[in-house]
């Protein structure tokens, strides 16, 4: 029985060999009449007959067609094309088209109708124009007939070219083969006005024939300088978007800033012992941030700090928790900051907690706290100008869309957009976070000089990078297309740049800034430098607990708490460094070479208490692995395809 059906499947496969071969699908003529007219616009009528078999010919044919074209310069150009008729057996034909990567797809058939197997001759008329290339001494129709790309072998392949009155070709020239071969399996003839080429042998998938006429000068008509002009626009309209809305965001920004962000000229800074009259350590820290970094958290801390040295509150550092129990002191006014903390504190039944268990309630007491700051202080110090930046970033957006619409893309070249786009984001959020970390005290065109100069060398090395990167990703990029990237990412490098510049401190935040950073001079001075300061005063256990907050408000307080420490250690050869323990601090105890840890230490602990004690943020409630809540096709990433 097996030796039966085995017999029986390979009679079965010798028979099916003859019938696959019969059922190949192939161009059993491919022919291409030209028109050349006087102004260079050519008519193209284009006959295909060709074998289906329901193979990969089921409904129609697609022909790719391109839309740029080399001139004589070697530039890559625009061409016109309009598509005039499709038919199929003499008949109109259903078709649609596309955009592909560089040209257009013109699809015959309809999809719910299957072609009959057999001979099929599909007919494709259109136009096209700046197909014609003038050299010095001559004009040249060099003309791709049937294209490399096709998927199917073409038996023959033939062209009628028709030129205008009275022109004679001076030479003919032909070649065949795939994309970049030289060989000529062709033959070409002239008669009367006509000129008659042919294959002489079978052409493979991805063969074509290409054929070239030699024209005397002048024989087509040569656009004019303005025409060559608009062309040029028209061919570089994404270049002339990108870097016009370059230009003039640029331009905004820059009047904006004239306008609004530049800073008041500052005074002269010299180190000071005494904060500003009537200002606290949280808004010390509110005006050196321009307004509240990291949380706030910092501020709350210097907050808190000052309420325990001026006997409000006292703090316990225990080894998992910070404690601020209030000590019930009355009959001063705090400063806005200070109260809203200490509202909590009272909330709390006067004992804080700063632990996990409490974490609700911090974040609920750090709101208040900057609430109440930011209604009392907001634009009192500082003016951020968000208001132009949106403008700006409007402005920007509006650019992007109009290069998307207007632009002529491909859509293979919207990924060498969008690489710049984020490679600039990051490059700006990196640049001006460099700028926030220089010294406060360089000067503002220092800033700005060293921002732009990081700005533009990143840009430069990550714009090259990417343009290689794309290229090989997503399959090569025109190096004429550079200057686009680097306009269109140069305009989100400008809004990243101008996000930092734009903001400036009111004349009264300038003149608070010049306190501050004499007060912050004067915190990390070096002792014998402190020493030889006019009327300043003499170290003490007060004049040292009045500074801490403003101190822990500019993240100085390890220098200055070092300096007590060298004080202590010498005052009565280190007796005053055993006696001393404040009475708003209940927590380690101090020895030699103990207390810059220990109080230097503190303020951050307490913000790190403070941040490890908030609630998670609220997660989204969908998940792939949660309880009916995971499906196929959810979450990131998906998409799929098929074929005609």
């Amino acid at each position: 029985m097996r030796r039966l059906l085995a017999a029986l499947a390979l009679v079965f496969f010798v028979l099916a060999m003859p019938l696959d071969a019969a059922a190949e699908e192939f161009i059993s003529a491919y022919h291409s009449v030209i028109g050349v007219a006087k102004d260079g616009t050519l008519t193209v009528t284009e006959t295909i007959t060709a074998n289906v078999e329901g193979n990969q010919i089921r409904r129609g044919i697609y022909r790719d067609f391109p839309l740029t074209f080399v001139d004589e310069r070697d530039r890559r150009s625009k061409v016109d094309f309009k598509l005039l008729s499709v038919e199929r057996d003499g008949d109109d034909e259903d078709y649609r088209t596309e955009s592909i990567n560089g040209g257009i797809r013109i699809y015959t058939g309809n999809a719910d109708v299957l072609l009959p197997h057999g001979e099929h001759t599909f007919q494709i008329t259109y136009e096209t124009s700046r197909q014609i290339r003038f050299f010095d001494d001559h004009d040249e129709l060099y003309w791709n007939v049937t294209g490399t790309e096709w998927a199917f072998p073409i038996e023959e392949a033939t062209a009628t070219v028709t030129l205008p009155d009275g022109v004679k070709a001076k030479a003919l020239d032909v070649f065949t083969g795939g994309y970049g071969a030289t060989e000529k399996d062709a033959r070409a003839v002239e008669e009367g006005d006509e000129i008659f080429f042919a294959t002489t042998r079978r052409l493979r998938p991805q063969e074509g024939l290409t054929v070239a006429i030699k024209l005397p000068k002048g024989s087509i008509e040569r656009p004019t300088p303005s025409q060559e002009n608009i062309w040029w626009l028209r061919d570089h309209a994404a270049l002339v978007i990108a870097g016009a809305g370059l230009l003039f965001v640029t331009l905004y920004y820059g009047r904006a800033w004239i306008r609004v962000g530049r800073d008041p000229t500052r005074g002269v800074m010299v180190p000071r012992w005494d904060p500003p009259e009537g200002v606290s350590p949280a808004l010390v820290n509110y005006i050196d941030n321009k307004g509240f970094s990291g949380g706030g958290w910092t501020a709350l801390s210097a907050a808190a700090l000052n309420l325990a040295v001026r006997g409000h509150v006292v703090l316990e550092d225990l080894k998992n928790a910070i404690i601020i129990t209030a000590t019930g002191k009355t009959g001063e006014k705090l400063p806005t900051g200070e109260a809203a903390l200490m509202r909590a504190v009272e909330a709390a039944d006067g004992k804080l907690t700063i632990d996990r268990e409490n974490g609700k309630r911090i974040q609920a007491a750090g709101s208040g706290f900057r609430s109440a700051m930011e209604r009392e202080h907001r634009g009192k110090y500082y003016r951020a100008n968000k208001s132009y930046v949106v403008v700006g970033i409007v402005l920007s957006a509006a650019t992007l869309a109009a290069l998307l619409i207007f632009g002529g893309l491909s859509e293979d070249s919207i990924p060498f957009v969008i690489v710049p786009v984020f490679l600039a984001v990051f490059i700006a959020a990196f640049a001006v976070s460099v700028g926030k970390s220089f010294r406060r005290s360089s000067s503002l065109r220092r800033r700005i000089l060293s921002i732009v100069v990081l700005a533009f060398m990143g840009f430069v090395l990550f714009t090259e990078f990417s343009s290689i990167l794309a290229a090989l990703v997503f399959s090569a990029s025109d190096p004429a297309d550079l200057p686009l990237f680097f306009a269109i990412g140069g305009i989100v490098l400008v809004n990243g740049l101008f996000y930092f510049l734009m903001g400036a401190p009111t004349p009264l935040g300038t003149r608070m800034m010049d306190g501050i950073d004499g007060l912050r001079q004067y915190l990390t001075l070096a002792e014998k430098d402190r020493l030889n300061m006019q009327s300043a005063p003499e170290m003490s256990p007060r004049h040292f607990e009045t500074l801490l907050p403003y101190a822990v408000a500019l993240g100085v307080e390890k220098p200055w708490s070092e300096t007590f420490e060298r004080w202590l250690l010498a005052a009565s050869a280190g007796a005053a460094a055993a006696a001393y323990q404040p009475s708003w601090y209940h927590g380690d105890s101090f020895g030699p070479g103990s207390f810059t840890d220990t109080i230097g230490g503190l303020a951050g602990s307490m913000t790190d208490k403070i941040t490890s004690s908030l609630p998670p943020p609220a997660r989204s409630s969908s998940s792939g692995f949660s309880s009916g809540g995971g499906f196929s096709g959810g979450g990131g990433g998906g998409g799929g395809g098929g074929g005609w």
